[in-house]
């Protein structure tokens, strides 16, 4: 008796294992499948956009350099230049804080004859500071002063804009607008109609770089010394790209 029902229930359970593995009970086996449908259709463009800022900051590295084969008298030279170049730029009310030394090296050269022998050594010493100029109209005169003063190591001029945001947003605008005409003339070339936008992504230049007209001339200066150096700023341009995907039908 043990033994028939036994064998029943093994019948049982075989059925309804039989049955789920089908599709369940009450449920079609049709539903246990993944449907695929088609990939969507999309056309992807990228687009650029600029604009122009005139700068209101210009940053500039004035050095004081000097050479003796005493390390003492080096120091002291440059001690006594730096300070001049150091009271000259006081002269144009620059605030402390837009003037950090970014450098004080001591570096001996060895000297050798035209035999390879060592003849001596000197010991050149620099003294670099970092200005921030917050008046753009008066980098000619503090570069001559500076020069002037002492100063013989000017370089790494930079014109920067303190307030970029206006700019970044118009050469934003005009990066989706771009990208925007461009996929328009695809689609209208394929004979498809564009749809909406999938993705959008936004990179690009965040620090403003020189602008060169036709001329290849951007913001220079002249370098010389005996009152203000010519200088220009000239125009700064901001350049965003944006990558943008559009569905087609």
């Amino acid at each position: 008796m043990r033994t028939k029902l036994f064998f029943i229930t093994s019948l049982l359970l075989a059925a309804v294992l039989f049955s789920a593995l089908s599709g369940g009970i009450g449920v079609p086996a049709a539903s246990a499948q993944t449907p695929t449908g088609e990939q969507p259709r999309t056309i992807v463009v990228n687009g650029n956009g600029k604009s122009f800022l005139t700068p209101d900051l210009v940053y500039i590295n004035i050095g004081v350099h000097t050479e003796d084969n005493n390390a003492a008298e080096a120091v002291d030279a440059n001690t006594t230049r730096s300070q001049k170049v150091a009271d000259e730029l006081e002269k144009f009310d620059i605030d402390p804080k837009d003037i950090q030394t970014t450098n004080f090296s001591i570096f001996p050269q060895q000297q050798y004859d035209p035999n390879g022998k060592l003849t001596g050594i000197i010991y050149m010493v620099d003294n670099t500071v970092f200005v921030t100029l917050r008046d753009v109209s008066k980098l000619g005169d503090v570069i001559g002063a500076a020069v002037d003063a002492g100063a013989n190591s000017i370089n790494s001029i930079q014109f920067d804009a303190e307030d970029r945001s206006a700019a970044l947003s118009e050469a934003r605008k005009a990066a989706v607008a771009d990208a925007l005409a461009q996929a328009r003339e695809l689609a209208s070339a394929a004979g498809v109609t564009l749809g909406d936008i999938q993705t959008m992504s936004s990179y690009g230049s965040a620090t403003p770089i020189p602008f060169y007209d036709a001329k290849g001339y951007g913001g220079g200066m002249g370098v010389g010394a005996g009152g203000a150096v010519p200088t220009s700023p000239g125009q700064l341009v901001l350049s965003v790209d944006v990558n943008i995907v559009y569905n087609i039908r």
